[in-house]
């Protein structure tokens, strides 16, 4: 009798729409008490997620997608459902949109003393910069 494989399956969803799902061996992401990786037969579990990369390996491949912050919730059955604000898949993100986006940022925290318009733009250089690192490492795998 062969033993059946146990895997999880991932679901992303952002404010703008269901990102993926997708049937998956393992999920690593960042939370606020530290990186977290879950695995199949993984204990129930709520948690608060941080902006950052997550990565989930399927068939021996690993894949990402830049989220934002929100939360994540693992069954007991194996479902993973990591609800966010925004979320982006590696093999979606634009290079040249990405150094739009910095160069706006970095623009608007030159240029305002307005201290909303000034976080709001910390936080999009922060979420430009991880999607240019992605996309580049991306890249260099040819992933």
């Amino acid at each position: 009798m062969s033993e059946e494989k146990k895997q999880l399956t991932l679901r992303v969803i952002s404010q703008e729409r269901k990102l993926l799902e997708e049937v998956v061996d393992r999920v690593s992401m960042p939370s606020t008490q530290g990186e977290i990786t879950i695995l199949p037969k993984h204990a129930a579990l709520l948690s608060e997620v941080e902006t950052g990369h997550l990565r989930f390996t399927k068939d021996n491949n690993e894949q990402s997608v830049v989220i934002s912050k929100g939360f994540v919730d693992v069954s007991p059955t194996g479902m993973v459902t990591v609800l966010v604000d925004s979320a982006t898949h590696a093999r979606d993100i634009s290079v040249e949109k990405v150094q739009a986006a910095i160069k706006a940022a970095q623009e608007t925290m030159t240029h305002s003393e307005d201290r909303r318009e000034l976080l709001m733009a910390e936080a999009s250089l922060k979420r430009a910069m991880l999607e240019m690192k992605i996309a580049q490492k991306t890249k260099k795998s040819g992933i």
